[in-house]
């Protein structure tokens, strides 16, 4: 059975250096982008984590359905960075009005994004995959003056939590060090 490891933290706090770093030497690994270009920051940010990461690592953009996407995969190791883009991007799925929202919506809407991080888990698992998710801690401030922005830290917090439920280790980086929480 594959281990799971989610690394969060804060923006800019070295997640995703700390995660490929638990790769170095190896060569074999699916990297799974969630990442999509919106605008031309995101652009760049995009072709930045391109350049930095081991060229020799086969990389999978995509953020739904990623069970079928390592389905086929053989290697022991898969990085999906990141775990918060991933849920902004299936909220957005949605073409919800999320300021009429219900609170069952809302529900609704969890239910469906820990289910797509549950069969991604399950499958790497049952692969025995080494999987590595990289989150960010986004709860940690004010609390949002708009509903979307309460709903996504909402489903990003309650997500992670779900995900470091189901991991076997847990890091939190503060500053580009690692403080291990399981």
């Amino acid at each position: 059975m594959g281990k799971v490891t989610l690394i969060t933290g804060g923006s800019r706090s070295g997640k995703s250096s700390y995660a490929e770093s638990m790769l170095k030497g190896k060569d074999d690994v699916l990297y799974i982008a969630t990442a999509i270009v919106t605008d031309k920051e995101m652009e760049y940010r995009i072709k930045r984590h391109r350049a930095d990461r081991n060229q020799k690592w086969t990389t999978y953009e995509g953020y739904k359905d990623l069970d079928l996407a390592v389905e086929n995969w053989n290697s022991k190791y898969v990085l999906l960075d990141c775990v918060t883009v991933m849920v902004t991007n299936l909220m957005f799925d949605e073409k919800r009005d999320f300021e009429k929202m219900s609170h069952n919506d809302i529900d609704v809407l969890l239910k469906h994004i820990k289910f797509q991080f549950k069969k991604f888990i399950d499958k790497c698992r049952d692969k025995d995959i080494n999987l590595i998710m990289v989150t960010n801690e986004v709860g940690w401030g004010l609390v949002p003056e708009y509903k979307l922005s309460r709903i996504f830290r909402d489903i990003a917090g309650f997500v992670n939590q779900y995900i470091a439920s189901l991991s076997d280790e847990v890091y939190i980086i503060s500053c580009g060090l690692p403080l291990r929480l399981k």
